[in-house]
């Protein structure tokens, strides 16, 4: 709560000040409680702040949806009036007054809608509105519809003439796409009118550059709105603050309102963790998107408990995770709404995620992304309902699909009908009858030849059947076991994805003893897993870099956010990298530099990628020897010094 307390501080304190003509911005992203922080932490206090013997009054402000100016002043003088209304009649009766602050004349249109046409500039709204102790938030900047430039503008008139304490809510990252990407087709036809007209566009001469780029560079020269907006911002904006939450602080406000059925208050409450870390795999801060997932979890969790009162709590940790997952994957526009529609069980998500390694198959690379992201082992066997898919894509409890799914479940769960393996994975080995136990064994040992078990649970069965040998319950030979064991491991790795986490899965076992034969078939386990991180990082890297000459925005969003950890540069031929870099603009050169200087921060990763630099640099270095200078020769030649100096850092590594 550190943080929050403070920047509440820094905005009392700017409030206190006796005279300011700036306003101060808080920037952060759409949904990560940027209102609630205003409403629940700041605007109290700032209705306690005392001054001179004057209270502050706070005025809110949605800027979401106004189409023009005059919809300001009229919201404006309407919270004004509610707030003065004696004041108002009294200079209704009063006719009185001397001057008008600019800060009363947004309001004039408005005052005539309340009967007061015959006031006349020598008026005092000055005294009518009281201004001195009124305090402005604007939210929603950028989902105004009016022109951002005009709206700071009319801002810039309480803040610079009339000194009024104004506080702006946004999200500059939306506002810069809204700046960069309104009007796109009237803007590109008429760049390609003036480019036209200078004769830069001839139908048989030899273009300078290429046509999309003349268009970009000409579109950004004529409409430089962004220019605009750094010019009044800098003129405006005293201070901007970047709003980051207290995740833990306003989830547990969230909980707070499931108060009456305190069954589902215990469960969320005791697996707040686990919402904050499937909240933090989703890669945004969109806290309205949880609140709605939390909503539609609590349906979930009550039909679920009503169908089966006694439901594994591992169902309902995995349901909670998938309701999350989902909604974020939807709601927050990460992937069409189609996406998992021709899904219809667990068991096909299962089988799409082991079908053949078809990197063109985009959905099973998507699934296993999201399997790997959201499941991050094989804990939770049962990891999609398509009940609760249809629910957040729809609206819609289907209750035929839910009663299908929860009969599966309720086989799955129980334990007579479960595989022999799943007995010994998931129950008490000791509970196992006598008469039962042999066959068990047996039927394991089939499953587990037959590579028909996820390749992590190989683990455990072999510390249990290690264990039963020693005690004698076993008279194989526990080499021959050994083999058996990774036979089944090679079958299984066939279908299997990376583990990024294996201790959580093996936890309840350190009882167990662990000796140079178990640590053997654990080494054999790594080296396999290090082979499925390979191949996973591999198509990571394809598919990052094949929308890095296309789709060059989302290639640098994504290698800064979602593969910022990943060593993408390691599994990526640097000739076809280089390749690349010489077909996209001579800015996207200097970007991917920085981001190269930065990502070799983390030394872990830069260890990793050192080796592919390297290569990358000389591949430059030869490009560039017997070229004559160009812009892009100039930009290449000090990207290859910027690796230099990377390469001299890790020159350890190299050896």
């Amino acid at each position: 709560m550190r943080q929050l307390d403070e920047l509440v501080e820094i905005i009392l304190d700017y409030v206190r000040r006796d005279y300011t003509d700036y306003a101060i911005m808080i920037n952060g992203e759409w949904g990560s409680g940027k209102t609630y922080f205003w409403e629940n932490k700041v605007k109290n206090k700032i209705e306690t702040l005392e001054l001179n013997g004057k209270r502050y009054k706070t005025i809110y402000m949605s800027l979401y949806g106004i189409s023009n100016l005059e919809e300001i002043s009229k919201k404006l003088f309407m919270e004004t009036t509610q707030l003065m209304n004696k004041s108002v009649k009294k200079f209704v009766d009063s006719r009185a007054g001397t001057t008008i602050p600019e800060y009363a004349k947004t309001g004039f249109d408005m005052a005539n809608l309340f009967g007061v046409s015959q006031w006349n500039d020598k008026i005092d709204y000055g005294k009518l509105l009281n201004v001195e102790d009124k305090v402005l938030c604007f939210d929603d900047l950028e989902r105004a519809n009016v022109d951002v430039i005009d709206v700071l503008g009319y801002i810039n008139n309480f803040v610079e003439h009339d000194h009024i304490k104004t506080i702006i809510i946004c999200n500059e990252k939306e506002l810069a796409n809204k700046l960069k990407n309104s009007n796109v087709e009237m803007k590109t036809f008429i760049a390609t009118y003036i480019l036209d007209k200078e004769g830069k566009i001839g139908k048989n001469d030899k273009l300078e550059k290429p046509m999309v780029e003349m268009i970009q560079d000409k579109v950004e020269y004529i409409f430089d709105k962004a220019n605009d907006y750094e010019r009044i911002k800098e003129k405006l904006i005293g201070e901007t603050f970047e709003y980051i939450p207290e995740f833990s602080y306003i989830i547990n406000g969230l909980l707070m309102r499931y108060e009456l059925n305190p069954e589902l208050m215990q469960f969320l409450r005791k697996n707040t963790g686990l919402i904050i870390s499937t909240f933090n795999k989703t890669g945004t801060r969109n806290l309205r998107i949880l609140k709605h997932a939390l909503n539609d979890f609590q349906k979930v969790f009550e039909n679920v408990k009503k169908a089966m009162p006694n439901v594994e709590d591992d169902i309902l940790k995995s349901l909670l995770i998938f309701t999350i997952a989902v909604s974020f994957e939807i709601k927050a526009g990460k992937v069409t709404k189609n996406r998992f529609t021709d899904i219809s069980s667990n068991e096909e998500y299962k089988l799409i995620l082991t079908a053949s390694d078809n990197k063109r198959d985009a959905k099973k690379f998507y699934l296993k992304e999201f399997d790997n992201n959201y499941y991050f082992n094989a804990k939770y066997t049962y990891r999609f309902f398509k009940f609760v898919e249809i629910y957040v894509r729809t609206r819609i409890f289907d209750m035929k699909i839910f009663k299908q799914e929860m009969d599966e479940i309720e086989k799955l769960t129980n334990k007579s009908n479960l595989p022999s393996y799943k007995r010994i994975l998931y129950e008490e080995y000791w509970k196992i009858p006598d008469i039962e136990f042999e066959k068990v064994v047996y039927d394991t040992l089939d499953a587990v030849r037959t590579g028909k078990l996820e390749l992590i649970e190989y683990l455990k069965l072999f510390i249990y059947f290690n264990y039963f040998t020693k005690k004698g319950l076993i008279r194989e030979d526990i080499n021959s076991l050994k083999n058996q064991f990774m036979a089944g491991m090679n079958l299984a790795s066939i279908r299997a994805s990376y583990y990024s986490n294996i201790e959580e899965y093996l936890a309840d076992l350190k009882v167990l003893e662990m000796d140079a034969i178990v640590e053997e078939v654990f080494a054999y386990f790594y080296i396999i897993n290090n082979q499925l991180k390979d191949k996973m990082n591999k198509e990571y890297a394809d598919i990052l870099f094949g929308d890095m000459s296309t789709k060059t925005d989302k290639f640098f969003n994504e290698l800064t956010t979602k593969y910022k950890n990943i060593p993408v540069f390691a599994y990526y031929d640097p000739y076809m990298l280089f390749e690349k870099m010489l077909r996209i603009p001579n800015q996207d050169i200097v970007t991917l530099k920085e981001i190269i200087i930065d990502r070799f921060e983390n030394e872990e990763l830069g260890k990793e990628e050192v080796r592919n630099i390297a290569t990358l640099k000389q591949a430059i270095d030869e490009y560039i020897s017997a070229k004559v200078k160009t812009v892009k020769i100039v930009l290449l030649d000090e990207f290859s010094d910027a690796m230099e100096e990377i390469i001299e850092k890790y020159k350890k590594e190299l050896k």
